[in-house]
Order: C-alpha cells, then structure tokens, then sequence
C-alpha cells in the first residue's frame, strides 16, 4: 500500500516526532492484540480483511482490537471500516510505512499483528504469532515460502529473483535468521518496535523493521503464512521495480561495511599487486605488454579503493553519532585507539613518501638538463610518489573530520 506521492525516508528524528504526536491525549484502555491494516483506497478487500481479522480474534478469545491505519482513502473505505466496527486512523502523511507507523503509534494492543489490506493474508491464521509473542518473542515473521505460495499470487519476478535476492541480502549483511524479509504478515511487541524509532515512510518499511530489529539482537522468529492471490480486478500498490530499488538501497545504506568497505579492500589489494607487479619493468603476458599505463590505472584503483575505506569509516562513526545503527565493542576501542595524532602521523608520513619520491623524480630530471626523459622509468617513481601523497592528504583530512565527529561523543561521556 503506497501513494503515488510517497514521501522518501525522512531525517533522523521527523518520523518519531510525528509518530509521537499521533498518540491520543486519552489512551483508551489497553488491549492484548492489536490487528493494524494499513489502507489507501482497499474498498473491494477492506471488509475481507476486517472480518478475518475479528474472526481470528474470536477464535483465540484474546481481547484485541482490529485498527484501520487510513492513508487518505477516498473510495469509501473508511466508511467501510468504521460501519464493521473496526477502529480508524487517520495519517496524513503518505507511504505504506507512514501508515503503519501512524496506526501501531495509537495501537491499543501489547502486541501487534500487521498486513496488508489486499486480502492476500489469512488474518484468522493469527494464532502461531500470538503464540510466539506470549513465548517471549520481540518479532515473529510470516514466511510466505514456508507455507505457501498460490499459484498467480506473486509476480514471477518477485518470487524467484526479487524476494529471495533482498532476503539473501539481508541475511548476508545483517547475519538476520530470517527467510522471507518482505513478507507483510508479521507480529511484534508494540513498545519494542516503536523504541527502534523507525524512519523510513515508503515501502522499505518492511526491511527496516528487520534490519533494526536485527541489529537490536531483538528475540525473532518466523512461521509459515500463506499467500494467495487476493481480489482480481484489484490494481497492486507495489512497483516492483521501483520498491525493489529502495529495499536494496536501504539494505545498502545500512551496511557501511558491504557498500564501501569489502569493494574498497578488494579495489586496494587488486591495485596493490598490480602496482608491485608492475614496478620492477614491463610486463608481457600472452603478448600484450602492460606498462606505466597500466600502472597508472593500479594507482587509480588504490586511491579509489582507500577512498571507499574511508567513506565506511565515515559513515559507521556518523550513524554510531546519530543513534542510526549500534557497534561492537572493538569498534568502539579501535574508534579511541586511533585518535587525531595517529592519524596525522600516518598521514604526514605518507606525505613526506611522497614527496620525497618526487624529489628523487625532479633530481634526475635536473641531471640530463632538464631534457626528456624515459617515461617508462620516470613515471615508476611519480606514481608511487603521487600516490603516497594522495593518501596520507586523505588520512590527514579524514583525521581532523573524524575527531570533529568525536566532540559530541567525548562531550556525552563527559557528561555522565
């Protein structure tokens, strides 16, 4: 369920802000299960889904509530959903997770269970995730490929490259146990959930909530759901395409160590033995030569690698600042260890390698006159040369900005 004017993930802080002020003045009394259906113009599947729901609620005698996050509809759902006695809110803000966030911010429930309003879930299926949530579970999972797929219910795309690629993904960056990252029946505790203070707005919505949970090393587990096709006629609000982008770009965004620092370490080691390879002379194999050329585009790709390094140094430090994601202890005592002076030093070593490299360059130079040179000689010692130079002005500039990103932690540890 998505708009077409869905709103990108918001700045650190705006979305629990507005989630805060979405909670009522006067609580009602709490309830044990709230069922949250997210909603933007469900008029065909609405009713389905509300009668499930309270159907699944009856059943397991639980004292629960069945809650319409409405995302503006204008085709009569509300209307719907309130003559069935289900309990309506309305968000303002546009986006499958703003909905959500809107609805489990009012929730009256300890735990709540979500999906989508499509009908393609069995909300009377509802009593393996009660189950597993009384057992003491943080986060249950719905997975769609445990228990069942029908046939014409998921695009062929999304079921063989798009979910399992993302969920393997997740899995691969994250170590998650999850099987079915995507899947949109899951259940959570309400209070846990909204503490991992959730950004995004859009789709994507779903992957954050594991990855959070995730890195929170919240207690998670998954049970089979099935998936069926839902109403026809109705017009899906997934974008495969477009959505799939933004799962992979948060999944991305979330990981510094898999977006800059694996490609830069393999970027830095492939330049690294190409440059060690090439400095002693020419290099004939299977009668191509590679030269100073060649050694040019190894000192690229060593410059380029480090700067990927940096960047997920960057970032890891700039998200532990921002409370985005949390790190372990040895990054924290590697994060003390090497301060602004260490940095310098490295980095002004470097420097002087550089510089004393071209030196070197500019003296022969000076012995034949200043005249021309051999540039499969002189170029051996100037891109070296350069290259030192170009990392240790990186590690001495990175130095300064990481202890600038220090002030505000070393000001918090202060003040305890």
């Amino acid at each position: 369920m998505e708009s077409a004017r869905e709103v990108e993930t918001t700045p650190q802080g705006a979305a629990s802000a507005e989630v805060r002020s979405l909670r009522p003045a006067h609580p009602q009394p709490p309830v044990e299960v709230s069922i949250v259906i997210p909603c933007l113009n469900e008029a065909a599947t609405i009713a389905e889904c509300i009668l499930a729901a309270q159907e699944g609620l009856a059943v397991l005698e639980v004292d629960g509530e069945v809650l319409v996050a409405d995302n503006g509809s204008t085709d009569g759902s509300i209307e719907i959903a309130e003559a069935l006695g289900a309990r309506v809110v309305r968000v303002e803000r546009r986006g499958y997770g703003a909905a959500l966030l809107g609805g489990i911010a009012q929730a009256r429930g300890e735990f709540v269970i979500m999906g989508d309003a499509d009908a393609t879930y069995d909300f009377r299926a509802i009593g393996p995730f009660v189950e597993r949530l009384r057992a003491g579970y943080d986060l249950v999972m719905g997975n769609r490929f445990s228990g069942g797929v029908e046939p014409g219910a998921m695009p062929w795309l999304n079921r063989r490259i798009g979910n399992p690629v993302l969920s393997g993904l997740g899995r691969l960056f994250f170590r998650s146990p999850l099987g079915d990252f995507h899947c949109g029946l899951r259940g959570f505790r309400r209070d846990t959930v909204l503490a991992l203070d959730l950004q995004t707005t859009g789709m994507e919505f779903a992957s954050e909530l594991v990855v959070k949970a995730t890195l929170a090393d919240l207690p998670m587990t998954e049970v089979p759901t099935t998936l069926s096709r839902g109403t026809q006629g109705r017009r899906p609000h997934l974008r495969p395409w477009r959505d799939g982008w933004r799962h992979l770009r948060f999944l991305l965004l979330y990981s510094p160590n898999w977006l800059f620092l694996y490609p830069g370490i393999v970027l830095m080691a492939l330049g690294a033995v190409a440059t060690l390879w090439l400095l002693p002379g020419p290099r004939t194999v299977g009668g191509v030569t590679f030269d100073v050329q060649t050694l040019l585009f190894a000192a690229m790709t060593i410059v380029i690698g480090f700067q990927a390094v940096l960047f997920s140094v960057l970032a890891k430090v700039f998200a532990w600042q921002e409370g985005l994601v949390p790190v372990g202890d040895r990054f924290r005592r590697l994060f003390d260890l090497v301060n602004l002076e260490v940095g310098l030093g490295v980095g002004i070593a470097l420097v002087v390698v550089g510089l004393a490299g071209s030196v070197y360059a500019f003296v022969r130079w000076s012995v034949v006159s200043f005249g021309d040179l051999d540039p499969s000689h002189t170029l051996r010692i100037v891109i070296p040369s350069l290259t030192a130079f170009i990392l240790g002005a990186q590690i001495t500039l990175a130095s300064f900005f990481l202890s600038l990103l220090g002030i505000g932690r070393h000001h918090a540890r202060s003040d305890r």
